[in-house]
């Protein structure tokens, strides 16, 4: 890698570091926010999900305009808006009695601001890198996002400790630095500014999803179940550690951080691994995360005890680590600089779409029962590993410039 890019490599690395805390730092401050609100867990749920079906709908959109004008000029306001909107949810919690309401609307904004991050990030290390250290490079952004995973839960539940309001206000406190460095510090290659015109920009994308349509969707999908199982999964688990279990607030995060920090190294060993071997083994490591995802999940109700919970969400953590950064390199390689954005950005709404419903879909276990939940999920994940055998061919879709590992 060459030394003028480590700088900006490390700033966008804080970017997934950020956005993951949008809602993992709330998942243990779950239950706290369900007694002082006095909600249920479906509308505990809904806090997740008013973050992160906003920003599934705003990405393709600040994809687009990444494309158009840069991508770090629509990352710095992004950031403040997702900063902005985490100071507005906790200023309502202090300020008014009844907040459910400005909580989602701030949430909303949240999630707004969330659209132009994560992705863009993802994009423009596939604008700056072109050979096959990108693979690392990936895996080491969502090694970030997966450690802020790890971090999340700790913090949410230590700062939860003060009034349950407090991982709010972190946002603000957090994001807004972070969107000067990306401002004025990121690097940028000029090429990312992209004048062509509307009609060859469409044009384009109708060839490279007509060509490697098949490839991405099924890649799309892979990306997005299991983040659906991960976060229905960890809000879940929160919801047992806290009645069935009787465990306090911090205790809970702890546990929550096992299976995301496995997940971060996991994701971190692979990036390396993959630069390497990229052709040979990226099919197959997507395969076997998911496969490992659906055993956690079909073991979970069936062998019950805090411990058995803690080790099938462990699977979880790990099979997610070995899916995402293959994903991710898959996806950001498919298309060239000046339609990057978009199609990255499209994986990221469908990463969102992911989030989002998985809370709440796993809180009506509470009226369905376990086995339900759990083995519907394992279903469209077997769906999902078939299409993924069939029609994921990373020969097809990786540059030759990527290749370059497997010699």
């Amino acid at each position: 890698m060459r030394a003028e890019v480590k700088p900006t490599i490390l700033i966008l690395a804080t970017v997934p570091f950020i956005m993951v805390l949008g809602n993992s730092m709330l998942i243990p401050v779950l239950p706290a926010i369900q007694k002082a609100v006095k909600l249920n867990l479906f509308q505990a749920g809904l806090l997740i999900t008013a973050f992160s079906i906003p920003a599934g709908l705003v990405i393709p959109f600040a994809g687009i305009l990444s494309d158009r004008i840069g991508r770090k000029i629509v990352m710095a306001p992004a950031l403040v808006i997702y900063g902005t909107g985490g100071l507005l949810a906790g200023l309502a919690a202090v300020f008014l009695t009844k907040p459910y309401p400005y909580l989602i609307g701030a949430r909303i904004i949240q999630g707004i601001g969330a659209g132009g991050t994560y992705q863009l990030a993802m994009a423009l290390v596939g604008d700056l890198i072109q050979d096959q250290e990108r693979a690392q490079v990936l895996g080491l952004l969502e090694a970030a996002n997966g450690l802020g995973k790890v971090v999340s839960p700790l913090a949410g539940a230590a700062i939860g400790l003060i009034f349950w309001y407090m991982p709010f206000f972190v946002y603000g406190v957090l994001s807004l630095p972070i969107a000067a460095l990306v401002f004025w510090l990121v690097q940028e290659p000029p090429q990312s500014n992209n004048k062509q015109s509307f009609k060859d920009y469409a044009h384009n994308l109708y060839k490279i999803f007509n060509e490697k349509g098949a490839n991405l969707c099924a890649a799309f999908l892979s990306g997005m179940v299991v983040l659906f199982s991960l976060f229905g999964l960890l809000s879940l688990l929160s919801d047992l550690l806290e009645k069935k279990y009787h465990l306090q607030i911090f205790q809970r995060g702890l546990i929550i951080a096992i299976p995301v920090l496995l997940m971060a190294i996991t994701s971190y060993i692979l990036g390396i691994i993959l630069k390497a071997q990229i052709t040979k083994i990226m099919k197959w490591t997507i395969l076997v995360g998911l496969s490992l995802v659906a055993l956690g999940l079909f073991l979970f109700p069936v062998i019950g005890g805090i411990y058995a919970n803690i080790l099938f969400s462990t699977f979880i953590g790990i099979g997610t680590g070995l899916v995402l950064p293959s994903i991710n390199t898959l996806i950001t390689s498919s298309a060239p600089t000046s339609e990057r954005g978009l199609v990255t950005c499209l994986y990221g709404t469908v990463r969102f779409f992911g989030v989002a419903l998985g809370p709440p879909l796993y809180g009506m276990s509470s009226r369905y029962g376990l086995l339900p939940i759990f083995w519907a999920n394992v279903g469209l994940i077997a769906i999902i590993l078939i299409l993924t055998l069939l029609l994921i061919h990373p020969d097809q879709v990786l540059p030759s410039s990527l290749k370059g590992g497997d010699n």
